[in-house]
């Protein structure tokens, strides 16, 4: 049995991680979780990550790995940095820790990371399945060729081309991640002596990758194909990964996958727990008992998983669908009809879609119903958005330009019943058959069509066939559907056509995910879930499903909170009784409201403080508008965050830290309140303003209310304010992340304040760190902090 005293990374844990490095292996040993509210500097990935491989270690247990959840890059780095601290301390005798950090085939391919062999963010992913299907076809039984052959080739083409002295992209060796392949940047092609212009692409990376695997029918597993000893590898970051597999020519994403169920420790995101599509080709393998699960940042467990289990289908994906449809009907259809397929167009042979129609239980008859319901469907999609727009945006299509984003709910959000859509389609004379065999009709034309055309991609009819069948089994209180519109723009529709400035989608949103949280994990053996947001605590059980594991299953779980243990001294925390930060008070951004003017005044003042201040608004409108003010009234620089592309993110964040003090407005919807590290003299201020509830006239946020009325009693608080005051947590958190930080914290709003029917106070830390003031009161505060720093030797 191991110790965890000797796995930690430090000398000597906070006494917090003692009890929560103890409190998490008890509980787990029982099958059970724990869940740990702990503010910044409590040391929670040391915790989770010590008790996991303990767990892991013991003999005496059935865990084999610890899997690690976030849905922030920046702690997948932490996590990253703690197990290499571990494997850096740990006694000489023990064998290090191994680790493996999950991405996706963008992120590893060499080809993609490098803009080469004509694969881009765009075809990764369908160019990947294709060239891994043709090399497999070369090589597999009854091929032309070996995998040793198709490696061995393309290194003898780049070996020729540099032999001969020629210049130009496929004169390169191709290099990524500071390594240098065997291969060309350009994709090699595999030829039986045939034709000019009959030669087969491959990727060598994949043949390296199959050569390397053990002969079919052996006792070995995939994991032998590994170029290295990933057991004495300690933690592989994806840019280890690609480098150790590109120097061996093999392929980073294959081995990925080999390694993937043999280390002790997975990093990853929660799409790779719950999202039914990556679980079911990817990480399936990892859900089990056998695995001790950490939730990150958990306080985004419940909307990241709402989202990934919700599900919806674009219009011009079920135009794509409606299209090859036609392309499989069209053969059989035009041979009954003594007609010759139109030249030029792709189309299977008739001979084919009956082959693979007698080895299916669909039907030709399904085909064409299957096609005549689609069209039909996006005939009623056509018909409601255009009625929508004629209802509520007159002269709509000569302003194009002018429309915004909007949603169309099929049913009152706030009363559970059928929907619309679905009631159409039953009018219409489209039986329920229809949505449930569409599912296996979108999978008999994706094999037809990849057949045909000797070529692996993503199709849209199983895509329409999944989403149909789910329209139709899913209730009515739990799920909601609504046609989403958003704004677009595609010179290829005609100009007087929403579908030139419009996308829409056919969406079915699951409005309470606890049930799928739950079931998920239920099927761990065990696990902490974690943040420094979670209170109420009780209200993240009930939505989280773990209320239900603990009293249907008896499996512990056990709660700890922990707080800011650094000095009281280097800090001020104030809630300010401003009037509150709502639309009613507020009015329109440019208004000149007195409650404006008061909000202007605060946060004026703390901007004043030195150093940079951050200033977190409900929307980016609403940012927009403070930066302006500020601008007028501060000295220093004040940086506007807007909703952007993270690379545009991540420069603002560069130049707020570079320099002297600023003040960066963001929304506290964005990225820049969450998970980035404002340690050091980054932030010595952080100012929130309002409770940043979601807009709740959205039909959307209206159905989620509704179902959790229905399944916790209060949708309002439930669904709407404790997300709210945890987003607000979040954003103030930023200013204290270590014992030498020094700063304010300030929420600007009464309801943070006082005692009321709709405050937010008994959300907050239950420590009363923060002081309610008047906002003369703040003027004082601040500058008694400000002097108490001054004063500071």
């Amino acid at each position: 049995m191991t110790y965890w005293r000797s796995i930690f990374g430090h000398a000597e844990p906070y006494d917090e991680q003692v009890d929560g490095i103890e409190t998490t292996i008890d509980t787990a040993r029982d099958g059970g979780y724990t869940v740990v509210e702990g503010a910044c500097g409590t040391g929670k990935t040391m915790i989770a990550l010590t008790a996991g491989i303990e767990l892991v270690r013991d003999p005496d247990t059935d865990y084999e790995r610890v899997f690690v959840l976030t849905s922030v890059k920046q702690q997948l780095r932490q996590f990253e940095a703690d197990l290499k601290t571990i494997n850096e301390n740990l006694p000489d005798d023990w064998d290090p820790i191994s680790g493996l950090t999950l991405v996706g085939k963008a992120d590893v391919c060499p080809y993609n990371r490098e803009g080469a062999g004509g694969i881009d963010d765009g075809n990764v992913y369908d160019r990947c399945e294709t060239l891994r299907d043709r090399t497999r076809d070369l090589t597999g039984e009854g091929g032309e060729t070996t995998a040793a052959s198709l490696a061995a080739s393309a290194r003898q083409q780049q070996t020729g081309l540099a032999d001969s002295g020629r210049s130009g992209s496929i004169g390169r060796f191709l290099e990524t991640a500071g390594e240098t392949a065997a291969y060309p940047p350009e994709m090699p092609t595999y030829s039986d002596g045939g034709p000019v212009g009959a030669e087969t692409e491959y990727c060598p990376f994949y043949a390296q990758y199959l050569e390397d695997l053990p002969e079919e029918g052996s006792d070995g597993d995939a994991s032998e194909a590994v170029p290295y000893d990933f057991t004495e590898a300690g933690m592989i970051t994806p840019d280890d990964l690609v480098a150790r597999s590109v120097a061996h020519g093999s392929c980073p994403h294959s081995i990925m996958g080999a390694v993937l169920g043999h280390v002790e420790v997975v990093l990853g995101n929660y799409y790779h727990a719950f999202d039914p599509r990556t679980t079911g080709s990817f990480t399936g393998a990892l859900l089990d008992d056998s695995t001790f699960v950490v939730c990150d940042e958990a306080h985004m467990l419940e909307p990241r998983v709402r989202d990934l289990v919700s599900d919806g289908v674009a219009d011009t994906t079920l135009r794509d669908a409606e299209t090859e449809l036609s392309r499989v009907i069209q053969p059989i259809k035009f041979e009954r009809e003594g007609r010759r397929a139109e030249g030029g167009s792709k189309t299977a042979d008739a001979d084919l879609v009956r082959a693979e129609l007698e080895d299916s239980d669909v039907s030709f008859e399904e085909l064409n119903r299957t096609l005549e319901f689609i069209r039909d469907l996006r005939e009623e999609l056509d018909r409601r958005v255009t009625a929508y727009l004629d209802r509520n945006h007159r002269g709509w299509r000569s302003n194009l330009h002018d429309l915004d984003d909007a949603e169309l709910p099929l049913r009152d959000p706030s009363e559970p019943a059928e929907d619309e859509l679905t009631a159409w389609a039953r009018e219409a004379g489209h039986s329920d058959a229809e949505w449930v065999r569409a599912e296996s009709v979108g999978a008999v034309v994706e094999r037809i069509l990849n057949e045909a055309e000797d070529e692996d991609r993503t199709r849209a009819a199983p895509a329409v066939g999944r989403i149909l069948g789910e329209w139709y089994r899913q209730n009515h209180t739990d799920y909601f559907r609504e046609i989403e519109l958003e704004r677009t723009w595609d010179e290829t529709e005609p100009a007087d056509s929403w579908r030139r400035a419009y996308s829409a989608r056919l969406a079915l949103h699951n409005c309470v995910p606890s049930d799928a949280i739950g079931d998920r994990l239920a099927a761990f053996g065990g696990g902490i879930l974690m943040s420094a947001t979670l209170e109420p605590m009780d209200a993240f059980t009930e939505v989280t499903g773990l209320e239900f594991l603990a009293r249907e299953e008896d499996r512990p779980v056990v709660e700890r909170r922990y707080g800011l243990h650094f000095p009281e001294e280097n800090r001020e925390s104030f809630a300010v009784s401003v009037p509150k930060f709502t639309y009613e008070n507020r009015g329109r951004p440019d208004e000149d409201t007195q409650t404006r003017t008061i909000y202007t005044d605060a946060i004026t003042k703390i901007g004043r403080l030195p150093g940079n201040v951050l200033v977190g608004m409900p929307s980016y409108a609403e940012a927009e508008w403070i930066a302006g003010c500020l601008e007028d009234r501060l000295e220093k620089p004040v940086l506007l965050d807007a909703a952007s592309d993270d690379e545009t993110t991540q420069l603002l964040k560069r130049e707020f830290f570079a320099g002297e003090g600023k003040v960066l407005v963001t929304s506290l919807r964005g990225t820049l309140t969450e998970g980035v590290d404002y340690s050091g003299d980054r932030l010595s201020a952080a100012v929130v303003c309002g409770v940043p509830i979601v807009n709740t006239s959205s039909p959307r946020t209206a159905a989620v209310r509704r179902a959790y009325d229905d399944a916790f009693g209060d949708g309002f608080t439930y669904a709407l304010t404790i997300p709210a005051v945890r987003k607000a947590r979040q954003a103030i958190g930023r200013v204290i992340r270590s014992p030498d930080d020094v700063g304010v914290r300030v929420l600007l709003d009464e309801r943070y304040a006082r005692e009321s029917w709709d405050s937010v106070r008994p959300y907050l830390p239950g420590d009363d760190e923060f002081q309610p003031v008047s906002p003369d009161m703040l003027g004082m505060g601040l500058e008694r902090f400000r002097s108490r720093l001054d004063a500071e030797p």
